[in-house]
């Protein structure tokens, strides 16, 4: 039997190579056709990390930090590397939480006897970690049976790791070794630490940023712009954790499994109308000048049901709302800008009637009587069809659309007589300390639901069409976040629980041929670690039901 196999590299070179090669001993010699460092192998759809052995003849495809996948290796990897550092310097009772990311880098808080965080701590831990990097020191992959792993989790003071492999359903899971340090991680690790060229870490907050490069910026780490408006929304999240005591996936599956989900969701709902009853007495206080509010958000962000639960406790409060909606001023489909893809650029504010918007809005503010029109998606036609709006005293118009918050639509419109509002699901827990939950994947998520249930489009169709999605909210969402009054998070504690049962089989049905079955195997394996919940508990008025049906609101 032949000890040789056949490997294609990038479509064009084809190697033979003894059986048995690891993938970076190959992947060495084509570094220097990428921008950085290689991460991960690609074959028919199907990732592979570099650590791994060539046993067959197959197609390979390289990836690095510029592609998304590549780029969720390296940060693990970082991740991996930082935690091992401060327990090395502080002691293995040392606890790190990686609790979310912020514009690429991720905010971290640490908890010990022996330290505080501060610049000294933060020195000492980037000098460990770049001692562990040029030390080019292996990262090794052991399966271990679950219950091995559970022990290594609580020998190292992870408890949250240990209770959440306890509801593993499978008998052998993937542990990863460095020097003498073990942890449990979602996803793929790089072979070994000096790959990781480029990170720093800054105080931020309570804790400090574990900084990285990005996609667009490889050489250098991402920015930290002090946001705010969005770090006060992440605090506030981890406040509302503790109140709903869920900061973790096992939190949650031991809430589900002993019978207290319903009870979770009446706390977690009744957080949010408190919320959105404040920012409706906010609104109240401006009534006299406020004439319009924006509300804006990203693709899923529950925007449609916010505005109208907004629209009910502003009712309360003895306002009348109006609801405007801006996809309503779409142009006609035969004049949408294209993208860069040559599709239709929904995304882009040019795909907006600009003109006529501002002359409504600004002609109610004046207090005319304007006929709105409204926008056919069946047949991509702008129509009107006899609407007509004037405002009176204690009225004002309520706009939702994702470009709410872009100067250019509203530049017309004086600020005095704008109160704007960002809405986002930053996700509420972590799948443990060490691993986060990605908003955009809670998101995406929630899309391939709504988008099969509500407009008959399958899981490929709506995973194909998210990197168009995910372009236009970096250019013309998400840079306007920090100007809004006020930021909702639309995120639930419980609804990946709930969405498991609607997405996994949508997911199933993308097979390995398919280049979407990267995404869909992904979030399969992610969503595994969830117990199941139905939808009997949660309320008719809640975001969620804007994506699994049922809700009270017309969305």
């Amino acid at each position: 039997m032949s000890d040789k196999v056949f490997v294609t590299v990038n479509g064009k070179d084809k190697l033979e190579i003894e059986k048995g090669t690891y993938i970076y001993d190959i992947a060495k010699d084509y570094n220097k056709y990428y921008e950085t460092d290689i991460m991960l192998a690609k074959s028919g759809n199907i990732l592979y990390e570099l650590g791994n052995k060539i046993e067959r003849s197959m197609d390979i495809d390289f990836i690095d930090i510029t592609d998304k996948d590549g780029l969720r290796v390296y940060s693990r990897t970082l991740s991996f590397v930082m935690v091992k550092a401060i327990k090395d310097l502080f002691g293995i009772e040392t606890k790190v939480y990686i609790e979310h990311s912020i514009n690429g880098n991720l905010y971290c808080e640490v908890y010990s006897d022996k330290t505080e965080i501060d610049q000294s701590f933060v020195d000492k831990v980037k000098k460990e970690m770049q001692k562990t990097i040029d030390a080019n020191m292996a990262i090794k992959r052991l399966m271990v049976t679950t219950d091995e792993a559970i022990e290594l989790a609580s020998k190292y003071g992870m408890e949250d790791k240990a209770r959440l492999l306890a509801y593993r359903r499978i008998s052998y899971v993937s542990v990863y070794k460095l020097d003498d340090f073990y942890d449990y991680y979602y996803g793929y690790m790089l072979p070994f630490t000096g790959i990781l060229k480029v990170f720093d870490i800054s105080l931020y907050e309570n804790g400090f940023l574990l900084r990285m490069p990005s996609e667009k910026s490889p050489h250098s780490p991402e920015t930290y712009d002090n946001f705010e408006k969005i770090s006060s929304v992440f605090m506030e999240r981890l406040k509302w954790c503790k109140l709903m005591d869920v900061k973790c996936v096992a939190d949650l599956n031991d809430i589900i499994a002993e019978g207290g989900f319903e009870e979770l969701v009446r706390v977690n709902e009744a957080l949010h109308e408190k919320k959105i009853a404040n920012i409706a007495d906010q609104i109240t206080d401006r009534v006299e000048k406020l004439k319009v509010v924006l509300i804006a958000g990203p693709s899923s962000s529950g925007k449609t049901s916010f505005a109208q639960r907004l629209c009910v406790q502003l009712r309360a409060n003895g306002i009348k709302p109006h609801a405007i909606g801006i996809d309503d001023y779409f142009l006609d489909r035969d004049r949408t800008p294209l993208d860069a893809d040559g599709r239709p650029d929904f995304e882009s504010l040019a795909a907006l009637d600009l003109e006529k918007f501002n002359h409504d809005i600004n002609g109610l503010i004046a207090g005319e009587e304007v006929i709105i029109p409204s926008y056919n998606f069946v047949t991509g036609k702008r129509r009107i069809d006899g609407r007509t709006l004037k405002l009176h005293k204690n009225e004002i118009v309520v706009i939702e659309g994702i470009h709410g918050l872009n100067t250019e639509l509203t530049k017309g419109i004086l600020d005095e007589n704008k109160f704007k509002i960002f809405v986002s699901p930053m996700t509420q827990l972590n799948i443990d300390a060490h691993n986060c939950i990605s908003t955009s994947d809670s998101r995406l998520i929630r899309r391939i639901v709504r988008d099969f249930k509500f407009r008959g489009n399958s899981a490929e169709r709506t995973i194909d069409s998210w990197p168009s999605v995910r372009r236009g909210e970096q250019n013309y969402i998400f840079p306007y976040q920090e100007t809004a009054d006020v930021i909702f998070n639309s995120a639930t504690v419980y609804e990946l629980s709930v969405l498991k049962a609607f997405i996994v089989p949508l997911l199933y049905k993308i097979d390995k041929s398919m280049p979407e079955y990267v995404t869909a195997n992904r979030i399969i394996k992610f969503l595994d670690y969830f117990l199941c919940a139905g939808t009997e508990a949660i309320p008719n008025n809640s975001l969620l039901k804007e994506f699994v049906g049922g809700s009270v609101f017309n969305v």
